[in-house]
Order: C-alpha cells, then structure tokens, then sequence
C-alpha cells in the first residue's frame, strides 16, 4: 500500500533543498545562509548512506533518494564554499554570523549514536548518529535566524520546507505502525525531537509570513 505521507515528506525535502539550490544559483547570494547547518546535513547523508556500498536493495525510488540526497548536501557545500573566491565579503559575512557551536551537536550526536542503536557494529553506530545529528542540524540555522532578527524568503521558505518533511514523517511512523505493525523507537524518538525545534519558527512562519510580513522576524 502506498504510503502517502513518505511520499509528502520526501517530496518537501526535496522542495527544500530545490530552493535553496535554485535561489542560490539564481541571485548569487547566500545571505541568512548557516554554512554549518549545511555541512552537518552532508556528515548526516554521508554517515546514514554508507549502506549505498553494500548493495543492500530495497527499492529504485529508496536507491534514487539516497544518491540525490547524498549528492545535492555535498553539492551545496561546495557552492557556499565556493563563495570564498567568487564573492569573498558575502562569504566572510556568513562565517561571521554563523557563530553556533557546532561541536556540542557532534559529540552528543555521537554519544547518542553509541547508546542507542540496533547493532554495535560500525554501519549502525554512524546509522544512530546521523538519525541525531540530523535531529539537531537545523540549529545553527535557526541561531542565525533568531540572532538576525531577519531573514530573506530565501531562509524562511527553505526552513519551513524541512520543517514540513520532518513533520510528515511523524505521520509517516503512525502509518507505518498501523499498516506494519513496526517502528523504529530511535528514528521516531529523534524525529520528534526534530520537529519540536521547527514548532517556534512554524508559529512565526504563519504570522510573519502566510500573513503578511517576511522579512521581519522576532528575535
């Protein structure tokens, strides 16, 4: 049966990360961007896709997200990094506002992954981990939107459209449970943890957005 709510979530994702790709591309600019909110996303896919290389299939659309995950979080690294030469002011004023510290997200992450996983072998632990790092990557972002005050629609839409995913698959676990009689405790766990970060900014998002004022955002 076909599950509708994973099919939502993933295709919010990929709107996510289509406009922040896009936009970027577009205008050249990466302002309101948390570069390291963007390399935690590529460690998640990086650590979580491992199984990619062990030929362990479960499906082409299951193969098809992986990659383009993987692929576009490297991508997109690369494009701010690329910001360096091509527009050094704009890129010195991200690293500047990008102050989250980022280590405390790691090593809890990493400790996380160490208690809590299905196996102790090497591909489960790095599994665990990027399922809670993953949980708490969209923090920096959110520091820098909070520390601003401001955001372009660039930032607010790209958030909002990842807030959605993670959303989704709440309903996607309750599906899952009700059809498959299954769920994965840490995925679920850390999934709600996830969209508890995005509840403060979804209320903000309605306000300042869907009524009417985007570029001014509480601090």
């Amino acid at each position: 049966m076909i599950n509708l709510f994973r099919i939502f979530g993933d295709l919010s994702h990929l709107a996510s990360i289509g406009i922040l790709l896009h936009t970027v591309r577009s205008t050249q600019s990466i302002d309101g961007i948390s570069f390291k909110t963007q390399a935690l996303y590529a460690l998640v896919f990086m650590t979580r896709y491992l199984d990619l290389f062990t030929w362990h299939w479960v499906s082409l659309y299951n193969f098809l997200m992986k990659v383009f995950f993987l692929a576009s979080s490297v991508y997109i690294v690369v494009l701010l990094q690329q910001f360096r030469t091509k527009n050094p002011i704009a890129y010195k004023e991200m690293v500047l506002q990008d102050t989250f510290k980022i280590h405390f997200l790691l090593l809890g992450s990493l400790v996380a992954g160490l208690c809590f996983h299905h196996r102790f072998t090497l591909l489960e632990i790095l599994w665990s981990f990027s399922v809670w790092l993953e949980s708490v990557a969209i923090l920096p972002q959110l520091f820098m939107l909070s520390k601003s005050g401001r955001a372009q629609s660039l930032t607010v839409h790209y958030i909002f459209a990842l807030g959605l995913y993670r959303f989704l698959y709440i309903f996607n676990w309750i599906w899952r449970y009700v059809s498959e009689a299954r769920v994965d405790k840490i995925a679920v766990v850390a999934g709600i943890v996830q969209t508890a970060m995005y509840s403060d900014f979804f209320y903000i998002y309605y306000k300042k957005v869907i009524r009417g004022n985007a570029g001014n955002l509480p601090v």
